[in-house]
């Protein structure tokens, strides 16, 4: 409409010297080009995790995971640890057995709590493990960058016991994922 415009213009008050109309816009092509890929949806990276609660984990291939996980690029296993205080040598040793052997593991805490992070970094380091502790939060997205740069990587995580910000957009999400199936009419 704005072009229409200063067509229009141009016609009725003669061709400005230094105005001239651009019909087509192109993206640059040069180097230092920002691009966008949108991970959870590209199979080809493995496994992202797309949400998390105070339950569980959703991860891009439709799987929800109820409590802690073990996660690889590839596969899911659930952990048998019920939270921070469980987090011990014998429950890491997983990590430790698993071929091709891990660079990093990024253990998401459900707590910010100094003692248990201490405690689960002294576990880690009698486990012989390279380890990141984070937050669940932010150990999610750690995980899903450095799987998708193709890291030899796993994440053991423990569901957030609270989560700080919901909005709208969670809300709907959540509501389209987990419809009752019994509401839905049939169609015949």
């Amino acid at each position: 409409m704005l072009f229409a415009t200063l067509r229009e213009a141009g016609k009725r008050i003669g061709k400005p010297q230094g105005l001239r109309l651009v019909r087509h816009k192109s993206s640059y092509e040069g180097e230092g080009k920002t691009t966008v890929r949108i991970l959870n949806q590209e199979p080809d990276l493995g496994l992202i995790i797309d949400g998390y609660s105070n339950f569980g984990f959703r991860l891009n291939n439709g799987v929800t995971v109820l409590g802690p996980m073990a996660i690889f690029p590839r596969t899911i296993l659930s952990w048998q640890v019920r939270n921070s205080d469980d987090i011990t040598e014998p429950s890491l040793r997983l990590f430790k057995l698993i071929v091709p052997k891990i660079d990093l593991l990024i253990i998401g805490l459900e707590t910010r709590d100094r003692k248990a992070v201490d405690a689960v970094f002294k576990a880690s380091r009698q486990a012989k493990l390279n380890v990141e502790i984070l937050p669940t939060e932010h150990a999610c997205s750690t995980f899903n960058f450095l799987n998708a740069e193709g890291r030899s990587i796993a994440g053991a995580l423990i569901p957030p016991l609270h989560i700080a910000n919901i909005n709208e957009d969670d809300m709907r999400h959540s509501a389209m994922n987990y419809n009752d199936p019994f509401k839905k009419e049939l169609s015949v």
